[in-house]
């Protein structure tokens, strides 16, 4: 049977409340998957929110998005999306062009060839990744956990 949070942190008293008990336990379990696929993800030169953003990207093309289309799908929030932006043009993996006749104004970002090619490796290990850390939970187990977490996400 698996270790409950107070035990795996070895916190001698008991948690306040439920509520707080499970709001410890979705953090720390989220910081090791985190951790753990930031290992896979250096391999490559990339942290989380950089492949989260190339992942973004892919999945908007050909059209691309704008910075704060872009910033507001990502897992992690980060305060400074031009920056995380700038980071992966130098990197060769993004390319932002100016908006068209409508508006100079918007500037759209896009996944390089560069950047899809980093992608297609990683496809595989990241699917592997997420079986190996929650494949033992099985279908039902997953789609129940969705569905709990869904629940807790609309309330934050």
């Amino acid at each position: 049977m698996a270790k409950s949070i107070q035990a795996e942190l070895k916190q001698r008293k008991p948690f306040r409340t439920l509520e707080e008990e499970a709001s410890v336990s979705i953090a720390r379990t989220a910081a090791l998957i985190e951790y753990a696929a930031a290992e896979v993800l250096r391999r490559y030169g990339l942290t989380p929110t950089q492949y989260n953003v190339l992942r973004i990207l892919r999945g908007a093309e050909p059209e691309g998005l704008g910075r704060n289309e872009v910033r507001d799908r990502l897992i992690f929030k980060v305060s400074d999306a031009t920056r995380l932006l700038d980071r992966l043009e130098e990197m060769g993996l993004v390319m932002r062009t100016r908006g068209g006749v409508e508006d100079r104004r918007v500037v759209v970002a896009r996944i390089t060839r560069k950047g899809l090619d980093l992608l297609a490796p990683l496809d595989g290990e990241i699917e592997q990744f997420n079986r190996d850390k929650l494949g033992h939970m099985g279908q039902r187990k997953l789609r129940t956990l969705l569905s709990l977490l869904a629940e807790a996400r609309e309330h934050c």
